[in-house]
């Protein structure tokens, strides 16, 4: 779909896309800056620790404290080239052949790759907009089998912007206790909550988990650095140990300006998170009120990331400029075609008959985009 928008854009279409899943702010000018003095630095023209240049493993500890009120230590983290080499590097380290991990679904997509690289079976366990896309220790019970080795947990979700409270996440905390059972817990969009949400650490809640829970988390979304490829993975000592192994085989360090950037970021205030993110509130709201005054979409209120999961099923199989759409990916292609906006169909996420629509762009592009669709989802006819 990105490829899609992008060749219609060359063409010069004015192509709409919701598909971004990265903030559309420029990185903060004292972390640019601070990556600027470090290129000119000879001590980061040449190779440091696969597992981080020690400063900024002390400044990842020490924000993870101020943050969530997890204590690590240092040699508890893990830098590594964006978040999903933290996913891919856990779940490396976890997974033997026929291991299973739950995943809550919807999920973003490389979680159910990343567990079948490491050879491991992912377990889909599925909610919908009735539970407000929040899976119960019931569903997990029922997903549970002898060869449940763990758990993926991700609050704020993506694709959803769905929030787990902190009574959800204490209950299932316990229960992965209970079944002995790792967690795997994805903390990238902590900061990205709105309204009455707020983000909860596993392991702060239930403390007795974090000898068998792993924490990714990393620089992209809340300072706006997709680019820069800076991640990190948090646990007990022996597993990070494991994961840093598999990592210098790999890649080795993550580039050091990028680190030097990142720390930056992470010893700083969160000032201009702060601005990023009531900026987000704001388009959050419009977006959710556009698309349920629109006929067959329901939108269930996100309560973080940057994320709209608005159903689609009203509209599928519906006459729409000469076609009946049968899925949220097709029903995507006549949007792109059509109306140029693209958006993300459920089927990427393991629940179709959604769309994953970001709110992560201007808010004039925002308010067109949804328009737009709003007026060709009028047009559909049964």
């Amino acid at each position: 779909m990105d490829a899609k928008a992008k060749a219609l854009q060359a063409a010069g279409e004015h192509v709409i896309g919701f598909g971004a899943g990265e903030p559309d702010f420029p990185t903060p000018a004292h972390i640019v800056e601070a990556a600027v003095i470090a290129c000119r630095d000879p001590a980061n023209h040449r190779y440091t620790p696969t597992g981080g240049i020690p400063a900024l493993r002390e400044a990842i500890a020490a924000k993870t404290l101020r943050d969530s009120g997890y204590a690590v230590a240092a040699n508890q983290v893990l830098v590594t080239n964006g978040g999903k080499q933290a996913v891919s590097n856990a779940f490396a380290v976890l997974c033997d052949p026929g291991d299973e991990v739950l995943v809550l679904a919807p999920y973003w997509t490389t979680y159910p790759e990343a567990i079948a690289l490491a050879g491991g079976t992912p377990v889909i366990v599925s909610s919908d907009g009735t539970t407000g896309f929040r899976s119960s220790v019931e569903d997990l019970e029922r997903a549970w089998t002898p060869r449940t080795k763990a758990l993926l947990f991700v609050s704020p979700s993506n694709p959803t912007g769905a929030v787990y409270p902190r009574d959800e996440i204490e209950a299932i905390g316990q229960w992965a206790v209970s079944k002995g059972i790792w967690v795997l817990t994805d903390e990238i969009y902590e900061h990205l909550v709105y309204g009455g949400a707020e983000h909860h650490s596993m392991p702060v809640l239930v403390p007795e988990l974090a000898d068998r829970c792993l924490v990714a988390n990393g620089v992209a979304k809340t300072y706006a650095m997709t680019g820069w490829r800076v991640g990190w993975l948090i646990g007990p000592t022996d597993a990070i140990g494991a994961a840093t192994n598999i990592q210098s085989h790999e890649t080795s360090n993550v580039a050091n300006v990028s680190q030097r950037a990142a720390l930056a970021a992470v010893s700083g205030n969160l000032d201009d998170v702060a601005m990023m993110r009531a900026a987000f509130d704001r388009r959050r709201l419009t977006m959710t009120s556009m698309l349920n005054e629109i006929e067959g979409v329901v939108c269930v209120e996100p309560e973080g990331a940057f994320y709209c999961y608005p159903s689609v099923k009203g509209l599928l199989g519906r006459s729409l400029r000469g076609q009946r759409p049968a899925s949220s990916a097709e029903l995507a292609e006549i949007c792109i075609n059509e109306a140029k906006v693209a958006a993300v169909p459920g089927e990427a996420f393991g629940a179709p008959g959604y769309f994953r629509m970001s709110y992560a762009l201007g808010d004039e592009d925002l308010v067109e985009g949804v328009s737009r669709l709003a007026s060709l989802f009028g047009e559909a006819q049964d």
